[in-house]
């Protein structure tokens, strides 16, 4: 019987013996919740959990792309797409694009994540040569005198070649080398860090009927599953982020069960990556049928997850969740940045 182990996070200087960093974060633990498929969880002690597991909950996160996960980091999206939900067709044109990730880079993001195929719910296929004619134009021109990480969202082996080579710093694959699976191979050759994702589905239909025997569960089995596949062709482990895929196959009862669970993917040593910024079930729960107007319920849900030590957030409002996350720190810990 397969035992799960979800660490009950806490923050605060008055920590007791007893408690445990998470990934060397600012959050700390003495308990977890022990799940299993076949019965009810358990609250067990930190002693109480096995040593191989307790050491991929604690242990500090390795720097990626250049980014530390000490403290929670800002990744800004930038979509260059004509259809992408929230900000398609503001940005395909490289100058554009350039000044917009100015503006973010000014606002606090620290990394940027720029998309060429839309993958919203019900989103069409887009050519690799496409795809390419999007981003890599952006990525050359940014690389001209910008010097900040650079993720590129796709799923296709050729988009993610040309990408790296343009000067991409990371591949974050929404299928987790599943698409294509030589896309893990360029990232290998590349000795590129990557972010690998859970979806159930591709965009065109995987909101038609999604289905879990336990979507908590199911999402760490999955990537658990893809981390073994990568390191299996020599990508190290501390050069994987995971994100559990909000929205991305999944109702919003599946979606509030990974937000209330997001710690235990911490027990796959990896840094969490969450995207949930202006999502349709904030939209839904925030009463907000546009978009542009989620920011609120977007941070309120970012804020919330960085109580369970998630370490980035994946965003479109960099100025406003900066500020929040300015003043989450002042509140928590009375640091003023």
């Amino acid at each position: 019987m397969k035992e799960y182990f979800l660490p009950i996070s806490m923050m605060g200087d008055a920590r007791p013996a007893s408690a445990r960093s998470i990934a060397g974060g600012w959050c700390w633990f003495t308990h977890a919740e022990r799940l299993t498929r076949e019965g009810k969880a358990e609250v067990v002690e930190v002693s109480q959990i096995p040593a191989d597991v307790l050491e991929k909950i604690t242990a500090p996160r390795a720097s990626i792309a250049g980014l530390d996960f000490d403290a929670p980091r800002l990744m800004g999206i930038l979509n260059v797409t004509p259809d992408s939900f929230s900000d398609g067709g503001q940005f395909n044109a490289p100058q554009a694009a350039r000044e917009r990730i100015k503006v973010m880079i000014a606002e606090g993001a620290e990394i940027i994540d720029i998309g060429g195929e839309s993958t919203r719910p019900g989103a069409e296929y887009v050519p690799v040569d496409e795809e390419c004619a999007r981003t890599v134009p952006v990525i050359s021109a940014i690389r001209e005198d910008i010097d900040v990480p650079i993720s590129i969202d796709t799923r296709k082996a050729g988009v993610g070649r040309a990408a790296l080579k343009a000067g991409a710093s990371l591949i974050n694959d929404v299928s987790a080398f599943t698409f294509e699976p030589e896309l893990a191979a360029e990232t290998k050759a590349a000795n590129a860090p990557v972010c690998l994702m859970h979806a159930q589905g591709d965009p065109t239909t995987m909101q038609a009927n999604p289905q879990y025997d336990d979507v908590l569960l199911d999402v760490f089995d999955f990537l658990e599953e893809r981390i073994g596949y990568a390191r299996s062709l020599g990508i190290s482990a501390e050069q994987i982020i995971v994100d559990p895929g909000i929205g991305f196959g999944k109702t919003l009862d599946h979606n509030i069960a990974l937000l209330k669970g997001i710690s235990l993917f911490h027990g796959l040593g990896c840094p969490i990556l969450l995207g949930v910024s202006r999502k349709k079930f904030i939209g839904t729960l925030g009463n907000a049928p546009l978009a542009e107007d989620r920011a609120p319920g977007s941070i309120a849900v970012a804020m919330a997850s960085l109580t369970q030590g998630v370490q980035v957030l994946r965003v479109h409002d960099v100025a406003q969740t900066r500020q929040a996350l300015s003043l989450w720190n002042a509140s928590f810990f009375g640091m003023v940045n």
